[in-house]
């Protein structure tokens, strides 16, 4: 994925967990306040109604980033294409521009799922590959395994969770990272300090947290159901916070406030 390509699809709208009219009207607000790029998953259930919200935009397919992740139940050699091939005409597309395994596989062997995702690639329903919840040492097999580039690990990582490690190891093997939970869902609000260093920069709180997500090199998805909400998620590229400003937030990550856990996922690996 070229530079330009990542840059422009640094602020990604999350549908998770909008379905119906909510999860169309909340797209609609989103294409109206500047989104281009887009994040779905078979798992969310969401496809169908997101392919209609972006028809329904009247924005050409070139100017659009479709993210949509097979779900792990999908990983078998006689289903995985065939379940592609489904989301695809769910979304009202040929292609997605990034397809993902949404989770490692239960048992560890990466290389059966990462081999169908390059399938996926090699038939062109797909013009890039990625992972999402993959460790340090999965990252590292992953690349070894799959020709085309992985262009990104969608993870959980917002201020209240440290993924240092996995940051460090992602911009080591070259593999950029991407977030969900990006405010720790709604977690973050309780914390003071957001709402304090925005008031210097005429910026709110959720702002703030996700200026320091792109500021780490982390692309970002945010979802919100509300049209002044969504504007305000989009709206972060005017402002840079202080090294001052990073470091207090850092000091948040030590809270270890992981969402998605073993107990919530099946799916989710021992945590770096």
């Amino acid at each position: 994925m070229n530079v330009s390509f990542q840059k422009t699809n640094q602020r990604a709208f999350g549908t998770y967990p909008l379905t119906g009219d909510q999860a169309k009207n909340a797209i609609l607000a989103a294409a109206e306040a500047g989104y281009r790029a887009f994040d779905t998953a078979q798992m969310y259930g969401n496809e169908k109604e997101t392919g209609e919200a972006l028809k329904a935009t009247g924005l050409k397919r070139g100017d659009l980033c479709l993210t949509t992740k097979v779900h792990p139940d999908n990983f078998g050699e006689d289903a995985f294409l065939a379940s592609v091939e489904k989301s695809l005409r769910d979304l009202q597309t040929d292609y997605v521009d990034i397809l993902l395994l949404h989770w490692p596989p239960v048992g560890g062997d990466i290389t059966p799922s990462l081999e169908l995702l390059q399938s996926a690639r090699d038939r062109n329903l797909t013009k890039n590959i990625g992972v999402s919840n993959y460790t340090v040492q999965m990252m590292k097999d992953a690349v070894a395994i799959v020709d085309a580039p992985i262009v990104t690990n969608q993870v959980e990582f917002h201020p209240l969770l440290n993924q240092d490690k996995l940051l460090a190891g992602a911009n080591e093997i070259g593999i950029p990272l991407s977030s969900y939970s990006s405010v720790a869902r709604g977690e973050v609000f309780k914390q003071p300090l957001f709402a304090d260093i925005g008031k210097a920069y005429g910026k709110n709180a959720g702002q703030v947290v996700l200026r320091w997500i792109l500021q780490k090199g982390v692309s970002i998805n945010t979802m919100s159901t509300k049209p002044e909400n969504i504007r305000s998620n989009f709206d972060i590229m005017d402002f840079t916070l202080s090294s001052v400003d990073m470091a207090r937030i850092d000091e948040l990550t030590h809270r270890n406030y992981r969402i998605v856990t073993r107990d919530l996922v099946p799916w989710a690996p021992e945590w770096d």
